[in-house]
């Protein structure tokens, strides 16, 4: 599978994401920083609302959901930052590969280290509140769908906004309200699974805004670090 440029599309992806993750791991504090964030709210959630295990069990897909938001916004605030800081993005930008195609693997790389581990670490932090073990499937489903879609809007607002100086706040109103209906569909197919409802409605709504995003947000995200690049 090639492209008009000759390059094997698979084979660049597979080679691109790999060495992203590598630098990723290059950088634990990267990886555990979110991870971090997460125990400590998970922790002091119980120590202000009382350990009531009953109302922390009927809280916990709201808190679990607004923790994997903020780690998640956490992540977003360093894309392209150092590629932009050491010109790597602009000469990125004029190779001849897409730039749309050029910035999947670092999204892939962000999400597998960023989004993917905190899904798999959510049924742990959801039993500290409660949360029982039957819902763990759909936590972790949930999340890894609406990890990734967070990343893909939140990637969109950080190419906007990697050229400004002390662009997390801008960045943070940029895209908060477009994470609103992910949020709610989220906690919605928790709240499903915890209730014995059916929370494939609300998966549903999760998985269609993966595939979405993934075919109009490189786009969109190319067209924003050209704005930010001026090119």
């Amino acid at each position: 599978m090639t492209d008009q440029s000759g390059i094997d599309i698979l084979q660049y992806l597979r080679g691109q994401t790999a060495r992203h993750v590598r630098l990723q791991l290059a950088s634990p504090s990267e990886i555990v920083n979110p991870l971090l964030f997460f125990l400590l709210v998970v922790i002091l959630f119980p120590l202000g609302l009382g350990p009531d295990p009953e109302r922390l069990a009927l809280m916990a897909p709201g808190i679990l959901w607004v923790v994997a938001l903020l780690a998640n916004l956490m992540i977003c605030m360093r894309l392209f930052v150092d590629d932009f800081e050491d010109g790597s993005l602009e000469q990125l930008a004029m190779a001849s590969t897409p730039l749309a195609l050029s910035v999947i693997p670092q999204l892939l790389a962000a999400w597998m280290t960023g989004g993917l581990v905190l899904s798999l670490a959510a049924p742990l932090f959801g039993m500290m509140l409660g949360l029982p073990v039957s819902a763990a499937p759909v936590l972790v489903a949930s999340l890894l769908m609406g990890t990734a879609i967070m990343l893909l809007l939140g990637a969109v607002g950080a190419a906007l906004t990697v050229g400004v100086r002390r662009g997390g706040i801008l960045l943070a109103l940029l895209i908060l309200p477009l994470y609103i209906p992910v949020l709610i569909a989220g906690t919605r197919a928790l709240d499903e699974a915890l209730h014995s409802g059916d929370p494939a409605v609300a998966l549903a709504f999760l998985g269609a805004g993966v595939t979405g995003g993934l075919l109009l947000a490189p786009l969109a995200i190319a067209a924003g670090l050209r704005v930010s690049l001026e090119l």
